[in-house]
């Protein structure tokens, strides 16, 4: 198995954390820009928070 980096989700942490978050329905009418992968986005959060860049 290869070492993960430190702002990287493992699958088991992932497993934990994907039931919690609200499930996303895009409007119709409106639709809007297209979301991001949830993973995606907690990983750049994560990747934010442990290297300190703005």
């Amino acid at each position: 198995m290869a070492k993960l980096k430190p702002w990287e989700v493992s699958e088991e942490l992932w497993a934990v954390i994907e039931p919690l978050l609200p499930q996303r329905r895009r409007r119709f009418r409106h639709p809007g820009r297209k979301r991001l992968d949830d993973r995606l986005a907690l990983q750049g959060i994560l990747f934010v928070l442990h290297t300190g860049i703005a």
